[in-house]
C-alpha cells in the first residue's frame, strides 16, 4: 500500500533569482548541480526528463513562472506511486534569492528508507547548488557519474574515499584533498561538503566532486556525482576514468 510523504527544504543563496531559475529550470543548469542530465521543455505542460546509468524518467512540467515557480510531476507507477518536485523561488536584499523545495507524492514498499534516502540526498544536491552558484556564476558544468554496488558499509567506502584523498582523521569541511586520477590532471581542493554517513564533496578550481552512500537497504552502492567546468576535458573520457577508479578502489 502507498504512502504519502512531503518533505521541504529551504536554502538562502547567494545568487540573483534569475540565476535560480536557470539552474533549477533548464538543463545546462541542472546538470551543473544535480543528478544525471537533463533536459526540461520550457512551458507548463513540457516535458522534463532525467538520464541516469542508463535509464531516462520523464515528467510534466506542471508550474512554469520563471523567477518565481517551477514544479514537475512524473507519471503514476503501476502500484500508484509518484513523485512530484515544487522549486519556488523568493529574491532577498544584496542579490539573495531563498530558494524552497516542495518534494511530495507517494511512496511504495520500504517508504521509510527512501524517505530518509531523499532527505539525505537533497541536503547533499542544495549543498552542491549553493556550491555551483557561489563559486561557478554564469558557466555550466558537465555531469559525471560513476557507480560501484556493494562497495560495503558507508565506514568502510569513505574510508577508502578518505585515504585515496590523502585524508586524515575525520573528514571534515576545509581539509585539503589530494587526489590523482588514471588519465585525468591532478586534482587539488577542499571538503566542502561532509554529510557523513551519507556524503561528501570536494570542490577545486573548475570542478564539484561528489561521494554519495547509497546506504545498506540500497545495495551499499559508492556513487560518484561530480560537476566538471573545465572547458578541456571530455566527459565521456572523464567518466570513463572514473568509473576505473572505482572499480579497483580498495575498499576494506
Amino acid at each position: 500500500m502507498g504512502h504519502h510523504f512531503e518533505l521541504q527544504k529551504d536554502i538562502e543563496l547567494a545568487a540573483t533569482p534569475e540565476q535560480v531559475w536557470e539552474a533549477i529550470a533548464t538543463g545546462p543548469g541542472l546538470d551543473s548541480w544535480f543528478m544525471g542530465r537533463n533536459a526540461v521543455e520550457p512551458r507548463e505542460g513540457g516535458r522534463s526528463s532525467l538520464t541516469m546509468a542508463g535509464h531516462t524518467d520523464e515528467a510534466t512540467v506542471t508550474a512554469w513562472e520563471p523567477g518565481k515557480r517551477f514544479a514537475i510531476r512524473a507519471e503514476s507507477g503501476p502500484d500508484g506511486a509518484f513523485n512530484a518536485i515544487e522549486y519556488l523561488i523568493e529574491g532577498r536584499d544584496q542579490g539573495a534569492t531563498v530558494l524552497r523545495l516542495v518534494q511530495s507524492g507517494v511512496l511504495s514498499d520500504n517508504w521509510e528508507t527512501e524517505y530518509e534516502a531523499m532527505q539525505a540526498g537533497w541536503d547533499m544536491y542544495l549543498g552542491t547548488l549553493a556550491a555551483y552558484l557561489a563559486q561557478f556564476p554564469g558557466r555550466t558544468g558537465a555531469p559525471v557519474a560513476a557507480f560501484r554496488p556493494g562497495a560495503g558499509t558507508p565506514d568502510q567506502a569513505f574510508a577508502a574515499v578518505a585515504d585515496a584523498f590523502g585524508i586524515t582523521g575525520p573528514i571534515t569541511e576545509g581539509q585539503r584533498a589530494r587526489l590523482t586520477v588514471d588519465g585525468l590532471p591532478p586534482i587539488d581542493g577542499v571538503v566542502d561538503l561532509a554529510g557523513l554517513p551519507t556524503y561528501f564533496g570536494v570542490r577545486t578550481g573548475d570542478a564539484l566532486y561528489r561521494f554519495l552512500h547509497s546506504g545498506n537497504e540500497r545495495g551499499n552502492v559508492l556513487v560518484l556525482g561530480h560537476h566538471i567546468f573545465a572547458a578541456d576535458q571530455d566527459p565521456a573520457r572523464v567518466e570513463q576514468a572514473w568509473q576505473n577508479w572505482v572499480n579497483e578502489l580498495p575498499i576494506g
